[in-house]
């Protein structure tokens, strides 16, 4: 390892304090939400927030849940390796999924405006045997994103800073923890949008000190002119003329379609399913769409900077020789970083890397947590659970899960296997239930049988001609081995296309389904509160409400799917074709002219990012915030309901409201409303 710039105590410093910072914002906000406006933590608004984000919260968690660490790490070191072809075909390989995903995610709100998960609507509708696969597979994947995750960030605090790696695995979970189970899953939507700013922040930072400020590049000339030599000391195989700035790369391409496939994968994650049911109905078609645009600009800028940027300076004394442990591990950009600001760009990474482990680790605990609490307490354990029990499950499953994760995350440490190959070989074991999970919402014909046989037929399929490909084109099966490209495209393209085809062929071999959509109205309940502690029956009868829609909000999303299938039919091609493929068939190696335009279109796609992301929020939640702030500062009495941003705090007139009553001031309440309070 090379010698590090910073010391143990900085990175103990950062994981702890920063984590201790984030429990105590979020522990003290608590307090003041419940004092200020009332707001109770009972198990709804632990789980879903009570179902009423709006577009811009949802959007910034969109681009936090994919925002990992591999994000950050994988997509620069690709670039490193390939180019600007690694940088864009990570972005792209990533983005489209998303706009793909908001179809169902319109779909599960629609037809079951009540569930807290979306495996709830496995269970409606397949029963014990299906609803079991489906929390497998959902299972596989949450272990897979958490541990690596838990890997990524702490390999990057141990290279920067010398810090046991294995201590790291165990101190990034713990301020998660405490501030998740302070504020649920709105601590958790909360805390994405924080870290999401923090994040576009430092990849506008990294941008202008890579291409305005840094005195060992400093301009796009610098980096185009040293980006041209390294090719001719160090040349890319399979890239035209073995240069770094064209997309015509044959293993870059062909790593995007590894990663298409295999983050398509990523979709049966129920967090992802958990936004969609903390989102207004109207904030899930816009909140997933921009957040998907959004999120593309952090690989596709953070590459372009920092990855073109560790190529550029190999050889140089300020730059740490990249060898083939730190490609595995992922640590391109945070060398360049060190090697670009010193001191400041190490500590720089580090944030950056603690905000993408945190954020997306706390969501997944959050969903898992739901899981746990109403798809097998709630459904198998207890079915009579009250709000208070329900609510305690969910604090010891988000307690349980982060210790299992951190056993499982030390174990893989002590071997070979670092980010890279978490990413490029996860959708082998979980894209086979794309399709049955998708169908779930979408398609009323698939049965029982094809839910229990498709993922797991799928899954033997595409490990077997993983490693079997492996076997056959180098002989021996190991991590080296069955990480090279060939065997990963075969077996995630596999899993991703044999579980749809097992789907249909068990649905029409026997019997398909005709199911009746309204049993997930009927038969999914919004959890009964009335047992804790300060919730009144009006805020009670305020989230039983949410069970139905209504036909305007129905109509909404019956639309917003049909644009939805239409603009994601529009994006994906543009993404995965006509962007990138004429430069690809065409053997084009950039200009110095076009270099300058590709580094310009990062800085536009950040910056309008960054804008979108920090600014939407606060104007949506304008009312909610000037009501809290004034509430607290004045006294003034706020509404027992308001919610988490953007809603309408005063009637349609902006009337002001009696906080012990829930009434319009002027109107009376009774003793039983002020003791309910």
């Amino acid at each position: 390892m090379a010698e590090t710039i910073l010391s143990q105590g900085v990175g103990y410093g950062i994981i702890l304090g920063f984590g201790a910072l984030f429990a105590l914002g979020m522990w003290y906000l608590s307090i003041l939400l419940a004092r200020f406006q009332n707001e109770v933590q009972g198990s709804e608004m632990f789980m879903t927030a009570k179902r009423s984000v709006k577009t811009g919260l949802v959007a910034s968690a969109v681009v936090s849940s994919w925002t990992i660490a591999a994000t950050l790490l994988t997509s620069s070191t690709w670039c490193y390796e390939y180019g600007v072809s690694g940088a864009y075909f990570y972005g792209a390989g990533a983005t489209v999924q998303i706009f793909v995903f908001a179809v169902a995610a319109m779909e599960l709100k629609r037809r079951a405006p009540g569930a807290h998960t979306f495996l709830e609507l496995a269970r409606i509708r397949y029963g014990k045997a299906g609803h079991i696969t489906f929390i497998t597979y959902s299972t596989i994947y949450a272990i897979i994103n958490c541990v690596n995750i838990l890997v990524g960030g702490s390999a990057v605090f141990t290279a920067l800073t010398g810090m046991n790696v294995v201590a790291g695995v165990w101190l990034l979970p713990v301020g998660v923890v405490i501030y998740t189970l302070t504020g649920g899953i709105k601590a958790t939507i909360l805390t994405d949008y924080s870290h999401t700013v923090v994040i576009y922040a430092m990849v506008l930072a990294g941008l202008f000190i890579v291409y305005t400020r840094s005195d060992i590049l400093g301009s796009p000339d610098v980096v185009y002119d040293r980006l041209r030599a390294a090719a001719k000391i160090a040349p890319v195989p399979g890239n035209a003329g073995g240069e770094y700035l064209t997309m015509h790369s044959q293993d870059g391409v062909l790593l995007g379609v590894v990663f298409w496939c295999a983050v398509f994968g990523t979709t049966i994650d129920v967090q992802l399913f958990q936004k969609a049911i903390t989102a207004d109905p109207s904030a899930t078609l816009p909140g997933y769409m921009i957040g998907g645009l959004s999120w593309f600009s952090i690989p596709f800028c953070l590459a372009t900077t920092f990855g073109l940027a560790a190529r550029a300076m190999q050889g140089l004394p300020e730059m740490h020789t990249i060898t083939t442990k730190d490609i595995t591990q992922g640590l391109a950009m945070p060398y360049a970083a060190q090697a670009l600001m010193g001191t400041g760009g190490a500590v720089f990474v580090l944030l950056m890397i603690f905000m993408a482990c945190t954020a997306g680790f706390s969501a997944d605990i959050v969903s898992v947590a739901a899981v746990f609490t109403y798809d097998v307490y709630g459904a198998y354990i207890n079915p009579a659970a009250s709000g208070v029990k329900l609510l305690r499950m969910s604090h010891l499953a988000v307690v349980i899960w982060s210790v299992c994760m951190a056993i499982i995350a030390t174990g893989i440490t002590h071997t070979t296997i670092g980010v890279n190959y978490l990413v490029t070989c996860m959708g082998i074991f979980t894209s086979c239930a794309v399709w049955p999970f998708y169908s779930t919402t979408l398609w009323e014909r698939q049965n029982k049988t094809a839910v229990i046989v498709a993922p797991i037929a799928g899954s033997l399929t595409a490990i077997a001609c993983w490693l079997g490909s492996t076997h056959a084109l180098y002989g021996t099966v190991s991590i080296a081995t069955t990480s090279n490209i060939i065997p990963l495209i075969i077996g995630n393209g596999v899993s991703l296309i044999s579980g749809a085809l097992y789907s249909i062929i068990c649905t029409f071999a026997f019997g398909a389904d005709d199911f009746d959509w309204n049993r997930l109205k009927t038969e999914i309940h919004i959890a009964d509160d009335s047992d804790v502690k300060g919730l009144t029956s009006e805020q009670a009868a305020q989230e039983k409400s949410h069970e139905l829609l209504t036909p305007q909000q129905d109509l909404d999303l019956r639309r917003g799917k049909v644009k939805a299938m239409a603009i994601a039919a529009v994006l994906c091609p543009v993404f995965v074709i006509l962007w990138p493929m004429p430069m690809y068939g065409t053997n084009y190696i950039f200009s110095r002219g076009f270099f300058k335009f590709w580094v310009a279109l990062t800085f536009l796609w950040a910056f309008g990012a960054a804008f979108t992301i920090t600014i939407m929020p606060l104007v949506q939640g304008r009312k909610t915030i000037k009501l809290f702030f004034t509430t607290m500062i004045f006294g003034k009495t706020p509404p027992q309901t308001a919610a988490l941003e953007g809603v309408n705090v005063g009637g349609e007139g902006g009337e002001d409201f009696d906080y012990r009553s829930n009434r319009p001031e002027g109107e009376k309440h009774s003793r039983a409303d002020e003791q309910a309070v």
